[in-house]
């Protein structure tokens, strides 16, 4: 798993997840789970942009880019990509 998944699953974890003996997997929906609500989800994005440097637009706040870990990871790899090219 990368460091930037590892990144983001710490933030989740100590954030979202009071229970210590909970488990995420990569494809675990955050919204299906509980684990993120829509307040939580304002806060996972403005850690993704002050840790990773991005900016997410309010068109990308879609599940297909924000829900599962895997789907994050993703999301910040053609972010980062991105910025990288311009």
């Amino acid at each position: 798993m990368s460091s930037r998944k590892e990144k983001v699953r710490g933030f989740i974890t100590s954030m979202f997840m009071a229970d210590a003996s909970m488990t995420l997997a990569e494809s675990d929906s955050l919204l299906q789970r509980q684990i993120v609500d829509s307040t939580g989800f304002l806060e996972l994005v403005s850690f993704l942009e002050s840790e990773f440097g991005i900016s997410v637009d309010y068109d990308e706040m879609l599940p297909e880019n924000l829900d599962t870990l895997a789907s994050i990871d993703a999301f910040l790899e053609r972010k980062l990509g991105q910025k990288g090219s311009g």
